[in-house]
């Protein structure tokens, strides 16, 4: 068979790894350095990441603790995360920002269940849409005659065997954030 599936199977990894890099940035009431990895600062007018400009601890379950390797960032270090959507206020004490963690009201971890809920269906779609473009390109060496019948049914037949694996794997990253974020 003709059909190479690699480059398609290597677009719904990147779709997989998308997702739990987005579930990883969603805060469930405990303190993660994950939770900053978004965040540019503005070091010497380059955009960079708060740990290239700092040291970030994790002084308790809800408390980070920020220590920048010049004193004069603290500033630019506390307004790229009050200009995110982080949702925490920083407290700069003129050494180092602390980040306090408040822990989750209800109605707050179902509007965060609700918002990986749509995660995973933005997922499900990019999958579905990666399965399309893999079929069109079936459809297309077919039509050309570098495929047979039987190697089309084949080669399709293995996109939606790996459409449907990668669909797991989103269902089952979305259960175990919703499990996270439910857990109290």
């Amino acid at each position: 068979m003709n059909f190479d599936i690699k480059p398609y199977e290597d677009r719904m990894k990147k779709t997989i790894s998308v997702l739990q890099e987005d579930c990883e940035a969603i805060r469930v009431g405990r303190a993660s350095a994950k939770l900053l990895d978004r965040i540019r600062v503005n070091y010497y007018g380059t955009p960079s990441p708060i740990e290239t400009v700092s040291q970030v601890k994790t002084q308790d379950a809800r408390t980070l603790v920020i220590i920048p390797w010049e004193t004069n960032t603290l500033k630019e270090i506390e307004k790229a995360i009050q200009a995110s959507d982080l949702g925490i206020n920083p407290v700069n004490d003129g050494k180092q920002i602390r980040l306090s963690f408040p822990p989750l009201t209800e109605e707050r971890r179902v509007e965060l269940t609700k918002k990986v809920a749509k995660m995973g269906e933005d997922a499900k779609v990019a999958l579905r849409n990666i399965r399309r473009d893999a079929n069109e390109d079936i459809k297309k060496q077919k039509k050309d005659g570098t495929l047979t019948e039987d190697e089309q049914k084949q080669a399709e037949k293995k996109v939606q065997d790996l459409t449907d694996r990668y669909t797991k794997d989103v269902e089952a990253a979305i259960a175990k954030k919703d499990k996270e974020i439910l857990e109290i």
